[in-house]
């Protein structure tokens, strides 16, 4: 599994009505996204219009094919463009991903072979 992370810049005097359209988003963007291995996906908004997006998948590279061949996705990213500063291409695809620098599963795996659950109250593992 591979986890991404992003960052794109939402036009501060659109804010409102980005938060509108996302709330819901159509059912068969859902779908899209969901078809293309996306899972677990969020977006974050923080004062000033920084989004943050996190989702995860198997195959970045297939999920992002995916999308850039789906209709409906083209036809959601081209209503979507307008909201965002700096943007070269369509949302789905332009937005640069992060590099991860820490992940607690990972390093308390690496660390001891176990889980961030298998921590009692205390911060003593197993």
């Amino acid at each position: 599994m591979i986890r991404v992370v992003f960052q794109l810049q939402v036009r501060p005097e659109l804010l409102e009505e980005y938060v509108a359209r996302h709330s819901p988003v159509r059912p068969e963007m859902l779908a899209e996204i969901a078809a293309a291995g996306r899972r677990n996906y969020s977006l974050f908004l923080a004062e000033g219009g920084r989004l943050i997006g996190y989702y995860e998948t198997d195959d970045d590279a297939a999920a992002r094919a995916y999308l850039a061949g789906s209709e409906v996705a083209t036809r959601w990213e081209a209503e979507m463009a307008r909201f965002f500063v700096d943007l070269d291409g369509r949302p789905d695809q332009a937005a640069t991903p992060l590099s991860e620098v820490f992940h607690l599963e990972d390093q308390l795996a690496a660390a001891g072979g176990f889980t961030a659950s298998d921590i009692d109250d205390e911060g003593s593992a197993p």
